[in-house]
């Protein structure tokens, strides 16, 4: 399950919320699927959302250009009143999926800036500062692939 960018986008809970809501979720996954593997993958890099909140809303200056591109609106200073940014999330994630997998050994983690991270974005920017175009999804899945599926991954299929 892959959890950040849109709630960040849309402004659409506080940190005191995510928490308890992240928790939940995964309550429900595991009341009836108990063992099955689950992999709780944070955000992508996606700089407007790094360090500040949202909401994002479009650029009317490259607009005006005729290029689609967003903006995050939020201010950082409200990260301290619990508005949430890609950087907390990815912390808040790990914290929990590492506290749960304690006595959990199904539930796995892993970083989305292992996926597409700031080298990534320098070589292949978002085209509109928050999607991924098709080299960069190809990039994203291929090592989506080789961490999850590979022998040492999470998700490795059966020795042969």
């Amino acid at each position: 399950m892959k959890i950040g960018i849109n709630l960040v986008n849309a402004d659409l809970m506080r940190l005191r919320a995510f928490t308890p809501a992240v928790h939940g979720f995964l309550d429900t996954i595991r009341e009836g699927h108990p063992t099955t593997p689950l992999l709780v993958v944070s955000p992508i890099y996606c700089p407007i959302h790094e360090d500040t909140p949202g909401p994002g809303a479009f650029d009317l200056t490259a607009l005006s250009t005729g290029q689609l591109r967003f903006r995050a609106t939020g201010d950082p200073a409200e990260r301290a009143s619990g508005k949430l940014t890609l950087r907390v999330i990815r912390d808040e994630l790990a914290r929990i999926t590492a506290q749960r997998a304690a006595d959990d050994p199904n539930l796995h983690h892993l970083d989305g800036l292992d996926l597409y991270g700031a080298a990534d974005f320098a070589e292949l920017p978002l085209p509109d500062q928050l999607h991924p175009d098709t080299a960069t999804h190809r990039r994203i899945g291929e090592r989506f692939a080789q961490r999850v599926f590979s022998a040492d991954g999470p998700f490795a299929g059966p020795s042969s």
